[in-house]
């Protein structure tokens, strides 16, 4: 018999401590079969986070590097400086990027550092107890905005993808969600070409990932995929912020 699905080399194969119907699982895959497809595994370093996928190394068979919140970019940065061969990538929540982290992802961006970073955006903080994220949306309601975010005092949620496609150096940026099979395979191949940018030495790229978070939303994990597409797809509009005419 034909085998045409199987776990990706890249993943390990252990239990998940992810909350049911989080789609942290569905993304750790496509970054394993990227890698897997690339043939890279062996000289892949990856950045895990301080958030919900703090474990992000328990999930894979590469080398792994904790980071302090926030530090990923720096510590991915350093690695990638002292060993320019290995391919490095950070694994970051927007809690993580887009609050402490902020400093950290402009500047290695600004600098077109030559790493890889899966953003996952879920419009709230996880790990810590559902409170506003610098990307929750307008009116959603927190553990610490218990009547939604009021932007006249909280401001706007920040688009990620849009800000650092404005820079210079950066090579590649996109958004991507995986809310449903087509997304996911547009996620897919998002990711990939965010690996190939750095295996070609092009220099920095980012792939924004909208992701569900059902327990700290109060949803269960279908209405959760559905809230995604009705909230935070209008929002942060997904595609491509910036391609090098080269791997178009």
């Amino acid at each position: 018999m034909k085998l045409v699905f199987d776990r990706p080399r890249a993943l390990a194969d252990v239990q998940t401590h992810y909350c049911p119907g989080c789609t942290h699982g569905i993304i750790h895959r496509l970054v394993a079969e990227a890698i897997d497809e690339l043939d890279i595994a062996e000289r892949t370093v990856g950045v895990a986070p301080v958030g919900c996928a703090v474990l992000a190394y328990n999930y894979f068979n590469l080398d792994f590097q904790e980071a302090a919140h926030g530090r990923a970019p720096a510590v991915a940065t350093g690695i990638k400086r002292a060993l320019p061969e290995n391919v490095v990538f950070t694994y970051q929540g927007d809690g993580d990027l887009a609050s402490i982290g902020t400093a950290e992802i402009v500047h290695a961006a600004n600098r077109g550092e030559a790493i890889t970073v899966v953003y996952v955006n879920n419009a709230i903080y996880g790990m810590t107890g559902g409170q506003m994220a610098p990307t929750t949306l307008p009116d959603q309601k927190t553990s610490t905005s218990p009547y939604g975010r009021d932007v006249s005092s909280a401001g706007y949620p920040i688009r990620m993808a849009e800000m650092l496609s404005t820079l210079v150096a950066p090579q590649y940026i996109a958004r991507v969600a995986v809310n449903s099979p087509a997304n996911i395979q547009r996620a897919k191949r998002a990711i990939k070409k965010a690996f190939e940018i750095q295996v070609k030495n092009k220099g920095f790229a980012l792939v924004e990932v909208l992701s569900t978070c059902p327990t700290n939303w109060g949803l269960s994990p279908e209405k959760a995929l559905r809230w995604l597409e009705d909230n935070m797809i209008p929002y942060y509009p997904l595609g491509d912020f910036k391609v090098p005419k080269e791997v178009e």
